[in-house]
């Protein structure tokens, strides 16, 4: 599947940014502008997200072939992965599939193990039911979700997925009816099988419980060149919360 991307910069090593679930390439311009001062640095949109291409497949094996894909397409070599979130566990996917061809690997607040999807496919669905047809402003949407979920950012993040359709009605860019089937399908992690040795910095959120203790023991035991760092004050979405502490955490990974 060819992927949408946004690349920024030029010069310097390439950095392909991963989105995590929900997200899209816009997330994450601000960071990637910054990147760029230092690497050309690509920012995707993985399948079924953003304004790259919907289909009913949905799992870390065709994402993987996905970013294979666009690699090569675009005589990428030896790359920099970012991936946060699910995006994090699609870049550990593709290290342990694909070592040779990357350079280095950041993993931004997710561990190599499985994670339960049952806020997710609770949020989709309260998501699936809502008539869009019937609203005229982003701003009514988010008065009916508050009812049911109150985290006001979170709500901001999921509402940059909403656009105006060909009919001009609210529609959302995500593949919603695929990602309610198939979200059991990402949470997993049997790719996670024997050595990893591409250099790989996780970077957690102080204040989130995605990368535990007992997540470190998992990564001692698959990865043999790590580090882990941690953002104080940060939750899961580091990167939108303490920008400038995750983009001295990944330039001083990517530039040593």
């Amino acid at each position: 599947m060819k992927l949408f991307s946004k690349i920024h910069g030029d010069k310097g090593q390439d950095l392909i940014v991963i989105h995590g679930l929900f997200g899209m390439s816009d997330n994450w311009n601000s960071l990637g502008r910054k990147f760029a001062k230092y690497c050309r640095v690509h920012l995707i949109d993985l399948r079924n997200h953003g304004r790259s291409p919907h289909s009913t497949d949905f799992n870390y094996d065709v994402m993987c072939e996905d970013l294979l894909e666009y690699i090569l397409a675009h005589d990428i070599k030896k790359p920099i992965l970012l991936g946060h979130s699910l995006g994090g566990k699609v870049a550990m996917k593709f290290a342990f599939s694909y070592a040779d061809k990357i350079d280095k690997l950041i993993i931004a607040d997710i561990s190599p193990r499985e994670y339960n999807s049952d806020f997710h496919k609770n949020l989709l669905a309260t998501l699936y039911k809502l008539p869009l047809e019937d609203f005229n402003k982003r701003e009514e949407v988010d008065t009916v979700l508050s009812t049911t979920f109150e985290d006001k950012g979170m709500r901001l993040f999921l509402l940059k997925n909403l656009y105006r359709n060909v009919n001009k009605d609210f529609a959302w860019r995500f593949n919603i009816e695929v990602l309610l089937e198939k979200v059991n399908n990402i949470q997993g992690a049997d790719y996670v099988k024997g050595i990893c040795d591409v250099p790989t910095h996780f970077v957690k959120g102080g204040a989130s419980n995605y990368i535990t203790t007992e997540d470190e023991i998992i990564i001692n035991k698959h990865f043999s060149d790590f580090s882990i760092a941690t953002i104080e004050g940060a939750g899961h979405w580091l990167h939108a919360e303490k920008p400038e502490i995750f983009y001295n955490e990944v330039m001083g990974f990517c530039l040593m």
